[in-house]
Formats: C-alpha cells, sequence, structure tokens
C-alpha cells in the first residue's frame, strides 16, 4: 500500500534546516514552537528515522536528514508551482520595493519566492540603494515600500528589528592588523559614519581604500583582504565572514531595519509582502547556496544604484 509523506511537516523540516532552529521556524511559518516539534516528530515517525541531531546546543541534520532535505526541496517547489498554476489568481501588477544592498542578503531571495508562490502574476522591481537614496525615491513616490537602516525610525515606519553592526574581512584575512586600517564603503553609506567615528573615538588611524558606489565591487575588496567593512550581524555575504577582532577594533553600536509602506500602495498584495517581509527579518533564514533555488515566476528586475540612478536621470 503506497505511503504518502506530509507535505505541511515537510516544510517545517526545510524551515529548520534553513532557519537553524525550531524557534526561528516557528516565527517564519507563522506557527508556535509546539506545533512544529510536533510536526517533526510525526515526519520522523513516518519515515522510521531520525533527521535531526539535538545532542549539540545548535540543531544539526542527521545523515538520513540531509539526504531529505534536497527531496523535500523539490516536492515543496513543485506543490508551490502546481498551486499557483492551478488556482485562480485574481492579483496582477507590479510592486516597487527598495532595499539597501547591505540586507539583501540572506532575507530578500526567500521573501520573493515565497511571495512569487502566493502571487505569481504580479512583478517585483528590486530597487537596490543606499538609505538615504531609497527615502529620496519613497518620498517621490518611486517605491511603494522601502526597507531602511537607521539610527531611529521616522514617523510612518516601522521597526522590524534591531541589529549590531560587525566589522567583517576575508576569510582569515589579515586587513584588520594593519594601520592605519584600511576601509573600503560606498560614499552615501551610513555604517562608513559610524566606522570612522567609532575609529576615532578609539584612536585607531584609518584611510579609505576602496571608495565605490557599486557593492561588487566593495565586497570584491574586502574578499581580497585589501580592506574591511562592516554590515549588520547575519547579513554580511556568504564569501565574508566577521572579523574576529578579540577586542582590537571599537564596537560599532546597532541600527534598526525599517520598513515604510507608501499609503497610495495599500491593498492584500501589498500588505501580505510586508508581512513576508516583517518575518523574514525577525527570524532570518541562515544563507544556503541560492544557485540552486527554483526559477522564479516573477517578473523580477534588479536596478544597482548606478543603473537606477541612470534610469531616473534619463526619465528627467
Amino acid at each position: 500500500m503506497p505511503r504518502n509523506l506530509d507535505l505541511t511537516s515537510l516544510r517545517s523540516f526545510v524551515a529548520v534546516a534553513d532557519s537553524g532552529g525550531v524557534t526561528r521556524a516557528a516565527g517564519f511559518l507563522n506557527l508556535t514552537q509546539s506545533a512544529v516539534s510536533m510536526q517533526l516528530k510525526r515526519l520522523e515517525e513516518s519515515l522510521g528515522a531520525e533527521l535531526l541531531d539535538r545532542s549539540a546546543r545548535t540543531i544539526a541534520l542527521t545523515p538520513t536528514g540531509e539526504r531529505l532535505l534536497t527531496y523535500a526541496r523539490r516536492m515543496l517547489d513543485l506543490n508551490d508551482e502546481i498551486f499557483a498554476r492551478m488556482t485562480d489568481q485574481a492579483y496582477e501588477g507590479e510592486i516597487v520595493l527598495g532595499v539597501p544592498h547591505d540586507i539583501v542578503y540572506p532575507a530578500i531571495p526567500e521573501v520573493l519566492k515565497r511571495f512569487a508562490a502566493e502571487y505569481p502574476r504580479m512583478r517585483v522591481q528590486l530597487l537596490s540603494s543606499v538609505t538615504v537614496k531609497l527615502k529620496e525615491k519613497f518620498a517621490r513616490g518611486e517605491a511603494d515600500m522601502i526597507l531602511t537602516t537607521e539610527d531611529g525610525c521616522d514617523t510612518g515606519g516601522e521597526t522590524l528589528v534591531e541589529r549590531r553592526l560587525v566589522w567583517v574581512g576575508a576569510p582569515n584575512g589579515v586587513a584588520w592588523r594593519q594601520r592605519p586600517l584600511r576601509l573600503a564603503f560606498e560614499p552615501n553609506c551610513m555604517f562608513r559614519t559610524a566606522a570612522q567615528k567609532g575609529l576615532d573615538a578609539a584612536d585607531i588611524p584609518w584611510e579609505v581604500a576602496v571608495d565605490s558606489d557599486s557593492t561588487r565591487t566593495i565586497e570584491a575588496s574586502v574578499s581580497a583582504d585589501l580592506a574591511v567593512h562592516s554590515v549588520l550581524d547575519g547579513m554580511e555575504a556568504p564569501h565574508l565572514e566577521q572579523v574576529r577582532h578579540g577586542g582590537a577594533l571599537p564596537d560599532l553600536g546597532s541600527k534598526k531595519i525599517n520598513l515604510f509602506v507608501s499609503e497610495l500602495a495599500k491593498g492584500k498584495v501589498v500588505e501580505d509582502l510586508a508581512e513576508i517581509l516583517r518575518q523574514a527579518y525577525r527570524h532570518p533564514m541562515v544563507h544556503r547556496s541560492y544557485a540552486t533555488t527554483t526559477t522564479l515566476p516573477v517578473d523580477l528586475r534588479v536596478l544597482s544604484n548606478e543603473s537606477a540612478l541612470a534610469a531616473s536621470e534619463s526619465a528627467s
């Protein structure tokens, strides 16, 4: 007699594997922790195997769990695609979402994937720039919603989470030991000011070694161990790592991640996207390879700072 896997349990299993814990997975799935734990137990019982290694402080996958994870992703992707294509989707249109360069990963790919599964006929235009420029675009009505990284939160905004600023550099790099300390930042990056003020207060000499509007240039320079950079804790690019400086570099404080939604863009679709953003940033998923992610059924156009500026200039 054929036996069937429970897709709801599989979805909880994948969420736990991605987030690294039941608590975070529960928040991302909008379920209680006990409900997720029960689903995991039910899945293990149905397969007759342990999927999670609970002996350590953090949950890890057993060899059986690692084998199941690939199949589970494929099953869920196919389920979501079938559901989206076979059901009547009444919503069509475009949402312009602005996100600062340095908090795109790891949350935004997962956000777009979830949103595309729920609204396959909606298009998302992703604007990637610094907070100052995104707020200018939002004020001019050029974005339906934006995320910002700031010390406070202006009227009309909603703080999703507050995170520490950390120093990042090349894996096993030594650039952080050099004096003057070589920095790599974009001209209008708010983290740049925090880093420079912190270094001045600690009486550590510094110089801006890389000054570029291109996020890729910044990341390439840092990954080559030519300079250091600062990002919000947990938002570092996969090819960079937090600097273990043991107190040799100053503490940089924290920043708030805020969400602003235009009054002109209110509605179910916009609110659903806002809710997905809230869950993603309050319960971030751990880094995983996005190269294997199924192609999204969404018209996603990513504009870098340079191309966004060029587009606005040509329009004017």
